[in-house]
């Protein structure tokens, strides 16, 4: 399908099953080291972040209370400080520890996360990446993870499964 201005819509969450109240930030600013070329990693550049966290049926609406949503001061705060040490070099990777901030320190269910080098070429407006995450992908993630902790330890501790014979094995 080509890329129109109907595809483009950038808060517009991929929906599960329950509709999402969303709270967003467009056009943060921010001066970071990153990227993977040597012209890229001595001087800080702009990186263009726009974001969105979908919170089913926030209880804002109905309390009017600022610690039932996601106060987007507090994630422009985290933002400023993760331009300032996030240790990656790909903005894939930066885009994943915004996209975890919010799931889990701001309760998020569903993010997207956009990241714009902008004029990172002369003949090219902007480059960058567009993920999206939800909750549950921390809980595969978790699980995936515990899984492949389970093998390295029983490979470290020498214990290899091994394979049950079969009766056509010859004695």
């Amino acid at each position: 399908m080509p890329w129109t201005d109907a595809t483009a819509d950038a808060t517009a969450p991929v929906r599960d099953t329950a509709p999402l109240d969303l709270i967003f930030i467009e056009g943060y600013h921010g001066e970071t080291v990153i990227g993977i070329h040597p012209s890229e990693l001595h001087l800080p550049q702009t990186l263009v972040i726009d974001l969105t966290a979908g919170l089913p049926r926030a209880l804002a609406c109905d309390s009017d209370q600022i610690g039932d949503t996601i106060d987007y001061s507090v994630v422009r705060e985290r933002l400023d400080a993760l331009m300032l040490d996030h240790g990656v070099q790909l903005l894939e990777a930066l885009a994943e520890r915004i996209a975890r901030l919010l799931l889990i320190d701001f309760r998020a269910a569903w993010v997207r996360v956009r990241i714009v080098k902008p004029r990172k070429f002369d003949n090219v407006q902007a480059v960058g990446v567009m993920i999206e995450r939800r909750r549950s992908d921390l809980r595969d993630a978790r699980q995936h993870s515990a899984r492949s902790a389970q093998v390295f330890n029983l490979l470290a501790s020498g214990l290899v499964p091994q394979r049950e014979p079969q009766p056509d094995d010859a004695h």
